[in-house]
């Protein structure tokens, strides 16, 4: 098993740098996913730490070992592509074995090593079929084990569960999940899913246009984003961001966004004090957003009564897209709140969990 360190990585196709100054420390054994849009740097970062790509500046590590100049088949490393990369033609066992054969290994460790990974997997019933037989779903399994076989230090997984449907997309991310725990490897993750990466990661790498923007724990992420992208990027739907002013008003310090007035509770209200009288981007997260009557007895809540312009039913929760004067914003209310498209509504923020950012530099106000 090992650790991963990537040190000042640069990667640039001429005027273009894909990694800009990269720098993270991956521990032994850790799920670390990387997550962003497209084009942000997450599969280039993948691919330098593989050796498809050359790094333009800087220094990656497996364990103690600097990989810059050692090629893919000798850094320890094994793959999962978004594309299944099955060979048409060979069997689940063959497809599965083909990598140790080319090593020239014993059939004995051979035969031992596919059906342990096929076992793990649930693919055992498998592995005379040919990929054709197969749906996406076992497609996969059969790519993850083609890497399990190798017995690497590292597993890479670049976007592995875009091709499924959203219901087995579910049920593979758990069985990757549980993986992890069984075979005790390091796991790099790339996708652009920040669902899959809340749901895995033992850390998150967010990216964009190249650079990393925060590294935490997901909770962490979700409680105290550093800036308005990764607030905005994290949490489904995305964070509600409204331009205000910090006022003062009967000595308490209250957010000021035109067609609203709430009040910052407590000591979140003093230490904002300092940004008195300065515009500020003040977020809240729609499941901070209670209607009336349904929230939470042990939060601050702030009143605020808006519009409802389009209503979302999912059963367990209502999505209310709202308008105060021209601005929309979601709540994510309970589902016995009864309103329609036209009506107003009361809800109420739970200020105990506003975000606050500066809007020039977009970096949160702590």
């Amino acid at each position: 098993m090992a650790s991963v360190t990537f040190e000042h990585v640069y990667k640039r196709w001429g005027d273009v740098t894909a990694v800009n100054d990269l720098s993270i420390s991956v521990e032994d054994k850790e799920f670390l996913v990387f997550v962003g849009p497209s084009g942000c740097g997450k599969t280039t970062s993948l691919r330098l730490l593989a050796g498809l790509e050359e790094i333009s500046d800087g220094t990656i590590k497996i364990g103690e070992r600097v990989v810059n100049d050692v090629p893919p088949k000798d850094r320890d490393i094994a793959m999962v592509f978004q594309s299944y990369a099955l060979y048409p033609h060979m069997s689940v066992y063959d497809n599965m074995a083909f990598g140790l054969k080319l090593r020239k290994m014993p059939k004995t460790e051979i035969d031992k090593r596919v059906k342990n990974a096929a076992d793990i997997l649930g693919i055992l019933q498998l592995l005379d079929r040919k990929p054709k037989q197969l749906s996406g779903g076992q497609r996969q399994r059969v790519a993850v084990g083609r890497a399990i076989v190798r017995e690497p230090k590292v597993f890479l997984f670049d976007e592995p569960l875009s091709n499924l449907d959203a219901k087995l997309r579910v049920q593979t991310r758990a069985q990757i999940s549980k993986l992890h725990r069984q075979l005790g490897t390091t796991f790099i993750y790339v996708t652009h899913d920040q669902v899959e990466a809340m749901t895995m990661a033992s850390r998150i790498a967010v990216m964009k246009d190249g650079l990393l923007l925060q590294i935490d724990s997901p909770q962490n992420l979700y409680d105290r984003p550093s800036n308005v992208f990764v607030a905005g990027f994290i949490g489904s739907p995305s964070m509600n961001f409204f331009e205000t002013t910090l006022v003062e008003t009967d000595g308490k310090m209250v957010v000021d966004g035109g067609t609203f007035r709430l009040d910052i509770p407590g000591t979140r209200g003093e230490d904002m004090r300092k940004h008195k009288g300065q515009q500020v981007i003040f977020g809240i997260r729609p499941e901070d957003i209670h209607a009336r009557g349904y929230q939470p007895q042990d939060i601050s809540p702030a009143p605020l009564q808006a519009d409802v312009d389009v209503t979302e039913l999912m059963g367990n929760e209502i999505f209310l897209y709202l308008l105060s004067g021209k601005k929309q914003f979601v709540a994510r209310v309970d589902p016995r709140t009864h309103t329609v498209a036209g009506d107003k509504i009361d809800v109420v923020f739970n200020m105990d969990n506003a975000h606050f950012f500066n809007p020039k530099t977009e970096l949160a106000l702590r």
